[in-house]
């Protein structure tokens, strides 16, 4: 029997260097502008600790107000402007890479899934997140 998490990549492509890109990722502020896989979501609150052993907690919320919930999580490891992992607060991992060229920078997200939602719902949802950092990044 296999018991191994399934896990799922997501990745962007952002026009903006490591330190921009880095900076807009992992600050408080910013992340509560970019922090919603769609336009009738959004992030009101975001604490962050990045450091080894540091706690993240993220408000994401639709803008209704009939749901939201805290994404919380405790970070592994934290190498600045290169990769960032951590534990989610139902025990499964991430990791995000950074990786420069020039001007641009590569993010790539590696985390386990969970089992009350679809892959495919899954990789939508992280990837929907990843492409509006990219869409703020690149705009701000």
């Amino acid at each position: 029997m296999d018991t191994q998490p399934t896990t799922i990549t997501v990745q962007v492509t952002v026009n903006a260097p490591i330190e921009k890109t880095w900076y807009y990722f992992t600050t408080a502020a910013h992340i509560e502008k970019w922090n919603n896989a769609s336009d009738d979501w959004h992030c009101p609150k975001a604490v962050n600790d990045l450091r080894r052993g540091g706690i993240f907690s993220y408000t994401m919320a639709a803008k209704d107000g009939i749901f939201g919930f805290d994404f919380v999580g405790l970070y592994d490891d934290v190498l600045e402007n290169e990769l960032i992992m951590y534990t989610i607060a139902d025990g499964r991992k991430v990791k995000i890479s950074f990786a420069s060229n020039g001007d641009v920078t590569e993010v790539v997200e590696t985390f386990e899934a969970e089992t009350e939602n679809s892959i495919e719902m899954q990789q939508g949802g992280w990837q929907a997140i990843l492409n509006n950092f990219k869409k703020y990044a690149e705009s701000n």
